[in-house]
């Protein structure tokens, strides 16, 4: 059944708890983002685009707290999940960022969502090594180190302190996120066979063919307002694409091909 995608902060101890945890989040120039002089249309846009980027972390957060589990089962090394275990809290604080930064833009749109289908049946089935592998190869060797670029380019080309801040807290923890997958994979890779990384490379064809879908689904929308996008908190679409195609191949589908991972890209 579909929910409505929500947030909510306990308070009091608990919230203050996690402040102290990532104080920079109140150090940000919150309250500072003036609408005057937008179109309303780029402002909808803007609050769609930040409902959805507060929704794709939180859904990460789900993704990584899945990967440690697995990690922990196929009994990777101590130091390495213990990494891993801190990208949760990274990806909640950054879903509350974004999801702020909705606010701030008069309020996050309507998303409905399936909870069951928040990770995905990836690498169901398989024992516990090989599945820790297909979950950091589709959400960190592809996810995450497409992610990275893409978030830089759009805080190097926004305009608004308040986004600026935002998307850089965002980039510098994404930093440990997009080096990590390689790091499993040079530690797992002499424990698998080619018949694994060919399934592994399957699983990377997956995500590598829903995010083509994705950027299908970008040349179809109007492109109107690119300076005010700016602002707000995006990159004009060919800009994006560009930048995305360039990203995809030197960032993920080489170092994996490298990997003995044969994606088709």
């Amino acid at each position: 059944m579909l929910e409505v995608f929500e947030l909510e902060m306990l308070g009091g101890k608990i919230e203050n708890r996690f402040r102290q945890m990532r104080p920079e989040i109140n150090d940000m120039p919150w309250g500072t983002l003036d609408l005057s002089g937008f179109p309303q249309h780029a402002i909808v846009a803007a609050q769609q685009a930040w409902t959805t980027a507060a929704f794709q972390e939180f859904r990460t957060g789900a993704a990584c707290a899945a990967t440690v589990q697995a990690m922990i089962e196929a009994r990777a090394p101590l130091d390495l999940i213990g990494l891993a275990s801190r990208f949760p809290l990274d990806e909640m604080v950054h879903t509350e960022l974004c999801s702020r930064i909705a606010s701030e833009l008069g309020g996050g749109i309507e998303l409905q969502y399936d909870p069951e289908t928040l990770v995905g049946d990836i690498g169901a089935g398989a024992y516990p090594l090989l599945k820790a592998a297909h979950l950091v190869v589709a959400f960190f060797c592809v996810g995450e180190a497409l992610s990275i670029p893409l978030l830089h380019g759009t805080g190097q080309a926004s305009t608004h302190p308040l986004i600026q801040a935002v998307l850089r807290r965002i980039v510098l923890d994404e930093a440990d996120h997009g080096t990590f997958g390689w790091t499993f994979l040079d530690w797992a890779n002499p424990h698998l066979n080619d018949a694994e990384r060919q399934q592994l490379a399957q699983t990377a064809d997956q995500v590598i063919s829903n995010v083509h879908r994705t950027w299908d689904e970008m040349r179809q929308r109007d492109n109107k307002d690119v300076d005010q996008a700016y602002a707000l908190g995006w990159l004009g679409t060919s800009e994006y694409l560009a930048l995305a195609e360039r990203s995809l191949e030197r960032l993920v589908i080489k170092p994996l091909r490298q990997r003995g991972i044969l994606v088709k890209g």
